[in-house]
C-alpha cells in the first residue's frame, strides 16, 4: 500500500501538481498545526502550513511516502489547479434529490455548454473531482455553493484528495481524461469576485482592523477547537457569526476562515461534512448582514 500511493504521489508530481501528506486512511492533513510546530527544519523561519509545505520535488516524496501509508493531498493554489467538486445529497435514502453531477450538468446547458472534457476522479462518497487549470495570472479561491448547491471548488487555499488514496467510505479513483483542461471562460466569470466598491476606509482605519481581525481569527480558533461535547457546532456557529464581519469588510479572505475553523471543528471531534455545513450559513449570513464597515471594537 505504501508503494501503491508513493506512486500515486510521483504520478500527481509529474503532472505539476504539488502534493503532501495526508493521514493514513483520512482527509485530514499528516503534518503538524501551529500550535505544536517545532520550529525547526522547514519551519525554522517560522510555521509553514500544508500549502506553502506541498511539494513536486521525487526525492522529497520518497521520503514522506516511505515511511508511512498517507493518502495524497494535492494543493490546489501551487499547483494553478480549480477543482470543481461535485458532491452528493447527504440525504442518499432520497432517491429524487439530484446529485452534483446532475446540477453541474444542468447549469453547463443553461449556459449552452457541453460539460467540459477534463481529468476527472471519483470521490470516496461517490461525487466527482473535475480538475481545470487557472489561466496565468489569476488567482482564485475556494467556493461554496457560489457556482449551484453542491458545486464546490477548490482553489487558493484548499485541497483535494488525490486518486489513489482511500477512506474507510471507499476510494479515490481516476475515471477519464489524461490532462486538465484551461478553465472555462464562462466558469471562470462566475468564480471571478467581483471589483470591490471604492469606498475604501482610511490607512489607518483599514490596518487598525486587519490587526483586530487577526487576534480575533485567533481566538474564535481557539475556543472552536477547545470546545466541549454538546457545544461543538455552537461554538463554530458563533465563530463563524463573528468572523463573517471581516470577511464582508476585506478584512480576512473567505477561504483562510473557513480553513481555519474547518480544521478547528474537525479538532473539536465535529465531522467534516458538519463543519462545512455550519460555516457555509453562518458565513454566509454574516457576510449579507455585514455590508457597512462599523468600529472593530
Amino acid at each position: 500500500m505504501s508503494e501503491y500511493l508513493l506512486n500515486a504521489a510521483l504520478d500527481a508530481a509529474a503532472r505539476g501538481w504539488h502534493v503532501f501528506p495526508l493521514r493514513p486512511g483520512t482527509k485530514r492533513p499528516a503534518l503538524h498545526g501551529e500550535a505544536s510546530c517545532p520550529r525547526t527544519g522547514p519551519c525554522a523561519a517560522g510555521h509553514r502550513k500544508w500549502e506553502q509545505r506541498a511539494t513536486t520535488d521525487p526525492d522529497r516524496i520518497r521520503a514522506t511516502w516511505t515511511r508511512a501509508p498517507f493518502n495524497v493531498g494535492i494543493a490546489t493554489g501551487p499547483s494553478r489547479l480549480v477543482v470543481v467538486d461535485l458532491d452528493v445529497p447527504k440525504d442518499k435514502g432520497s432517491s429524487d434529490a439530484p446529485c452534483g453531477a446532475a446540477i453541474f450538468q444542468a447549469l453547463c446547458e443553461r449556459a449552452g455548454h457541453a460539460v467540459p472534457a477534463t481529468y476527472r476522479t471519483r470521490t470516496a462518497s461517490g461525487g466527482e473531482h473535475l480538475y481545470f487549470t487557472a489561466p496565468p495570472g489569476l488567482r482564485l479561491t475556494n467556493t461554496a455553493g457560489t457556482i449551484a448547491e453542491l458545486v464546490d471548488t477548490r482553489a487558493w487555499g484548499g485541497y483535494v484528495v488525490a486518486a489513489g488514496s482511500a477512506t474507510p467510505t471507499g476510494a479515490y479513483e481516476a475515471l477519464c481524461g489524461s490532462q486538465a483542461a484551461v478553465l472555462p471562460r464562462w466558469l471562470q466569470t462566475i468564480l471571478q469576485p467581483a471589483p470591490k466598491r471604492s469606498h475604501t476606509p482610511s490607512a489607518a482605519v483599514a490596518g487598525q482592523s486587519r490587526r483586530y481581525a487577526d487576534v480575533a481569527l485567533a481566538d474564535e480558533t481557539r475556543n472552536v477547537a477547545s470546545a466541549q461535547r454538546g457545544a461543538r457546532e455552537a461554538a463554530l456557529f458563533r465563530a463563524a457569526r463573528a468572523l463573517g464581519r471581516f470577511v464582508a469588510w476585506g478584512d480576512l479572505p473567505r477561504s483562510v476562515v473557513e480553513q481555519a475553523l474547518q480544521e478547528a471543528g474537525e479538532a473539536a471531534g465535529l465531522t467534516a461534512a458538519e463543519c462545512r455545513s455550519t460555516l457555509r450559513s453562518a458565513l454566509n449570513w454574516s457576510i449579507t448582514h455585514n455590508q457597512t464597515r462599523r468600529e472593530a471594537a
